[in-house]
């Protein structure tokens, strides 16, 4: 079962990497986004990242030693999400 932050979060991620034939609803929250997940790798996290930064008012550096926990799968992000956004 997926949040309303969860589902906004999983649509960012869609719109920001143009993944086609995905919906939202199809990322599991629990999986890792990089790797055996959804796939992703170091370029698609810094769009990301500048993505947040225009939704939620703050940003990711690049140099946190946080980010393998931060994007460990679309929950950890919300949940960071939702403790930084202002």
């Amino acid at each position: 079962m997926m949040t309303q932050l969860e589902r906004d979060v999983a649509q960012l991620i869609i719109d920001a990497l143009n993944i086609e034939d995905m919906d939202a609803s199809e990322i599991d929250p629990d999986a890792p986004l990089f790797r055996d997940g959804l796939g992703l790798d170091s370029i698609d996290a810094l769009e990301i990242a500048l993505a947040i930064s225009r939704q939620y008012g703050f940003q990711l550096r690049s140099d946190s030693a946080d980010n393998a926990q931060i994007f460990s799968s679309l929950r950890a992000l919300s949940e960071h999400i939702a403790s930084h956004r202002s």
